[in-house]
């Protein structure tokens, strides 16, 4: 271990694996505070950081009476950062289940409905078709799919693609799949009130931020005007994505949904 270190500090010996410790976590918490810049869970980090100041300082002034109740509580700051953070964690796995070291490692297979719906996307991209896919998770749309025409048609890229054709006369409004199956076309979407999203973002865009903002669903948005790919999920718009980003994301979302 000897050979590793660096240089010394007073009586600190500072080694190699020292130096890579300190760069690993600062990747790590600055990658962290990307995904959480400008969202809800900003303010909510900026409280816990004050709550660990104030103990810090009840420890350092020995206001016993404060100290013990942070000392009670520490046991669950874990469980309640996890809880607090978990959509900005689980983003955070997404973006590191999709560097190319990960994939070169481990061979991810996908659904086929998830495959279905990443080459419609591509060929909806490529023709210039506004799309918008509604993938339910957990909670119910049964007020979102009575606004559609149903369809209970087993989920396919073709059939995705004719849907949004404008020749269709149900390629307006969004289409929802719930467990490998289209349910419905032609639904209305809520439009986000959130006076914070971008004003030039189009209906699409809008109504795919309102969803997510009263569900858990995740809206895959295909712009008409630019082709590009978008996914509105925990209430928050992931704009301009590839087909691989696309692809990993709704795997790590919707894999405990569909029917692999």
């Amino acid at each position: 271990m000897n050979g590793l270190e660096l240089f010394r500090i007073a009586f600190l010996r500072v080694t190699l694996l020292d130096v890579l410790d300190i760069f690993i976590i600062g990747y790590v918490l600055y990658r962290f505070y990307l995904f959480i810049r400008g969202s809800r869970a900003a303010q909510m980090a900026v409280g816990l950081v004050l709550i660990l100041f104030v103990s810090w300082l009840a420890h350092l002034s020995n206001m016993s009476g404060i100290s013990w109740i942070f000392a009670k509580l520490e046991t669950i700051w874990l469980i309640a950062f996890v809880i607090l953070f978990q959509p900005e964690l689980r983003r955070m796995l997404v973006y590191l289940g999709q560097s190319p070291l990960i994939r070169f490692f481990v061979k991810v297979s996908g659904s086929r409905a998830i495959d279905e719906i990443v080459r419609a996307a591509q060929e909806l991209s490529r023709l210039r078709y506004g799309g918008l896919i509604v993938l339910v998770r957990d909670d119910s749309l049964k007020a979102i799919v009575e606004t559609g025409i149903k369809i209970q048609a087993e989920v396919s890229a073709a059939l995705l693609v004719s849907l949004f054709s404008p020749k269709s006369p149900l390629h307006d409004g969004a289409v929802v799949i719930e467990n490998d199956v289209i349910v419905t076309a032609k639904c209305i979407l809520p439009l986000t009130q959130n006076d914070r999203v971008d004003k030039r973002l189009g209906t699409r865009h809008r109504a795919a931020v309102g969803l997510s903002e009263e569900s858990d669903a995740v809206v895959l948005v295909i712009s008409e005007e630019t082709g590009k790919l978008s996914i509105a999920m925990d209430e928050r718009l992931l704009f301009d994505l590839s087909l691989d980003e696309v692809e990993g994301i709704l795997m790590a979302a919707l894999r405990p949904s569909l029917r692999v």
